[in-house]
């Protein structure tokens, strides 16, 4: 049994009634992905057309057995006497696999059916992810003057988008997805897969942030074509092929941070003094620094370890540290340190006169 494809003119109202059945699928649109198409009786009669339209593919099975099936679009006619002609176009390899494997339960005693499956791009599916996603942000880099070593700002990162899919694979589609149903809808499966493309994203994200390709955070909406060349490459939605379906738009609409990771960029600031945040000195360095300066016991010995410790960077807050010195409070001298000497006979301090004002001894 087999498709023969029929001249053009086969389908005009004039020829119309040499043809037993005349099978035809309204256009599937972006929400079927697989429709059956039978007759009353469920047989295809010897001589019957069947009308595939542009973006269809048309999978012929009888008691639940592929018999034939196209992916190039025109008038076909149904001839019981020939081999399947699998007039294939981008699928040949894979209707004949069809053909010589895959048996579909659940169908009577020859019953035959045209299943059409929709081979245009299913676009406009949306995607997110539901909660942030760490990113390492080359665009702000952090150096260690230890190591000389730069790495990158670690932030959390939502992001929101829309992907397009198609049936790249009607053999894999219908034995591990619609069978024979009678119609299979993109609502069967969208969820799962928007489960699987956020999965597949956030492993695309962790390439993007690696030290390869250094993708700035606020960029990303930018690198669709990047994103889907990882995917390619990476084979991350590995999960989604195996239903005979294929990612083959990907578009990243917005990139939200959370609060601390706009907080972390706000305040970030790359001086040559090395990685400063808006003159507040980062980290543990900062608050021992500041600490040892208030310190009234034992400031000097806290910038002791302060200044060992500048001098293992590399000099690198030796600016800073002179700046949190000068920002504390002068103490006052202690008294009797003011005047700049004292009696020798009394050793009292003296106010810069000739004589001791404690004990009146002459001074000069």
């Amino acid at each position: 049994m087999g498709l023969i494809k029929a001249a053009v003119d086969a389908v005009s109202s004039t020829l119309h009634d040499q043809w037993k059945e005349y099978i035809r699928c309204e256009d599937l649109g972006q929400d079927i992905l697989m429709k059956r198409v039978s007759t009353k009786n469920g047989v295809i009669s010897q001589n019957s057309l069947i009308q595939v339209a542009p973006g269809q593919v048309a999978v012929i099975v009888q008691s639940g057995k592929v018999i034939d099936a196209t992916a190039e679009d025109g008038p076909y006619t149904f001839d019981q006497s020939t081999a399947p002609s699998f007039f294939a176009g981008q699928f040949g390899e894979v209707f004949k696999e069809m053909w010589s494997r895959f048996t579909f339960g659940g169908a009577t005693g020859q019953e035959q059916a045209v299943f059409f499956i929709n081979a245009k791009d299913i676009m406009n599916n949306n995607f997110g992810t539901p909660a942030p996603v760490p990113f390492q942000d080359w665009s702000h880099p952090i150096p260690n003057q230890m190591t000389g070593e730069v790495t990158p700002l670690r932030v959390s990162v939502k992001c929101f988008g829309k992907y397009t899919f198609k049936v790249s694979d009607p053999a894999l589609f219908m034995s591990k997805v619609a069978g024979t149903a009678e119609e299979y809808r993109k609502d069967d499966i969208v969820e799962q897969m928007r489960a699987e493309v956020v999965g597949s994203f956030q492993n695309v994200l962790n390439e993007l942030g690696n030290s390869e390709h250094k993708t700035p955070v606020l960029e990303l909406p930018s690198t669709t074509d990047e994103i889907k060349s990882i995917m390619e490459q990476k084979v991350f939605d590995q999960p989604v092929r195996e239903r005979g379906l294929s990612i083959v738009g990907f578009v990243v609409e917005s990139v939200t941070l959370d609060d601390e990771s706009n907080k972390k960029i706000d305040e970030y600031e790359l001086s040559s003094n090395g990685y400063m945040q808006k003159g507040k000195i980062v980290g543990s360095f900062g608050d021992a620094v500041k600490d040892a300066a208030n310190n009234e016991g034992g400031a000097m010995n806290g910038f002791i370890g302060v200044g060992m410790a500048n001098m293992a960077s590399g000099g690198m807050f030796g600016g800073t540290v002179n700046s949190v010195m000068n920002e504390q409070p002068q103490q006052a001298a202690p008294q009797g340190q003011q005047g700049g000497a004292f009696c020798g006979n009394c050793g009292k301090p003296t106010n810069g006169g000739n004589f001791c004002t404690n004990c009146g001894n002459k001074l000069n």
